[in-house]
């Protein structure tokens, strides 16, 4: 596990997020966040209908981890196979922030993104993400059911990208400074004063669906269907449970060597984490453990989208199906920290109980996260009668919270 490389989904940037005002009107979704954006309408963009001749070359922007062509670790490479079978040379560019990616991809100078859900739902509705034709991507038939049609990767039944991988926002805590053993979000919420000073939440304002997952749960009277769906009233109840939660604070952390570091030392001892940082800090010699609360989760899916302006696109149809084939989709996984998305990778991971340890295969396990995804003024939730608050006002409100 000491090769694993966590990429720091930072979403800070103000600027980028006003992109978030789309015109859109109001998107399905179901009660976990899953479901296809059927009410979105975005740009008429056409897929592509047949593979022809490769381009010689593909310009991909990726999360740290995803594109590895062993510069970075001799044992860690699955481009150059690649461009030995396909003759695309790959470049690729690590992006630090979803607002980046959405930034870059508008250039028109980039062929594929690994885009996150708090992205992808720009990408589509401002027309720079065309629609993936999945009969051109052979591999798509094996990937898990649960990652297919969601509504942060899809519009009306329509792919706009081919999934790469997921993961939940897990509680963790110290097995023996918190007692007795938590089993809700109550933990860093309601009875975070418990353990004040020594509280860590993930630092970034989608961790405001945190707060409204927790509400779903325990204000039923707020009427939250989708975390990442909030009228102003909801909006703002969420925002005043995280100020409370301010004051218990130790940390708000977005490197996860930080966050091991804390719980090593004892300067955290609960808080939000992935399973990744989990079993890393355990490896360590800290005493953690960590799993998805009584009342779910939010969670990732990351999803590889085809520029509308692609200049290489058959290469990048040919990444697209070489990322998700079975055994270099295991590879990435591993290496990342992530559930992969291929069913059949999870027989050719190294470690035989990678994929049971990141519920890879264990969809009712992912029927309790909420995946990222993009708050736009037209509710996520399928209401018409309210405007929902746009991530550009979430921005603000991070900044309020942490003071």
């Amino acid at each position: 596990m000491e090769n694993v490389v966590r990429h720091i989904r930072t979403l800070h940037t103000a600027a980028a997020a006003a992109l978030l005002l789309v015109a859109a009107t109001a998107c399905g979704s179901s009660d976990s966040g899953t479901g296809s954006a059927g009410g979105l309408n975005p740009p008429d963009v056409k897929e592509q209908s047949k593979l022809g001749k490769t381009e010689g070359q593909v310009n991909l922007i990726a999360w740290a981890g995803y594109v590895e062509d062993g510069s970075n670790d001799p044992k860690v490479d699955w481009v150059s196979d690649f461009e030995k079978q396909t003759g695309c040379q790959v470049n690729s560019k690590v992006a630090a922030s979803s607002d980046e990616m959405v930034k870059l991809m508008k250039t028109g100078e980039y062929d594929a993104v690994s885009a996150s859900g708090d992205a992808s739902l720009r990408l589509i509705a401002s027309g720079d993400a065309a629609p993936v034709n999945t009969k051109l991507v052979p591999n798509y038939a094996d990937v898990f059911a649960g990652l297919k049609d969601g509504n942060w990767n899809s519009v009306d039944g329509q792919m706009y990208g081919i999934p790469h991988g997921r993961g939940a926002n897990l509680l963790m805590y110290n097995t023996e400074k918190v007692t007795p053993a938590p089993t809700s979000w109550a933990a860093v919420f309601d009875d975070a004063s418990t353990y004040k000073g020594h509280v860590t939440a993930y630092d970034s304002p989608i961790y405001i669906a945190d707060a409204a997952l927790y509400l779903k749960a325990t204000q039923p009277e707020l009427k939250i269907k989708d975390p990442y769906a909030l009228d102003q009233k909801q909006f703002d109840a969420a925002v005043a449970l995280l100020k409370t939660q301010n004051s218990s604070i130790g940390e708000y952390w977005a490197d996860y060597l930080k966050e091991i570091s804390a719980f090593k030392s004892g300067d955290s001892v609960v808080g939000t984490t992935w399973q990744v940082i989990a079993n890393l800090a355990s490896d360590e010699g800290a005493k953690v453990k960590a799993f998805v609360p009584k009342e779910g989760s939010t969670g990732w899916s990351d999803t590889w989208m085809v520029s509308a302006k692609a200049k290489h696109p058959n290469c990048a149809y040919k990444w697209l199906d070489w990322i998700i084939s079975p055994k270099v989709n295991a590879q990435v996984a591993e290496y990342f920290g992530e559930a992969p998305a291929n069913s059949k990778a999870c027989d050719l991971t190294s470690d035989k109980n990678f994929c049971t340890t990141y519920h890879a295969a264990d969809e009712t396990y992912w029927k309790n996260i909420a995946f990222w995804n993009t708050p736009i003024e037209q509710c996520l939730d399928g209401r018409t009668d309210v405007k929902c608050v746009p991530y550009a006002k979430w921005v603000q409100a991070w900044t309020e919270i942490k003071g």
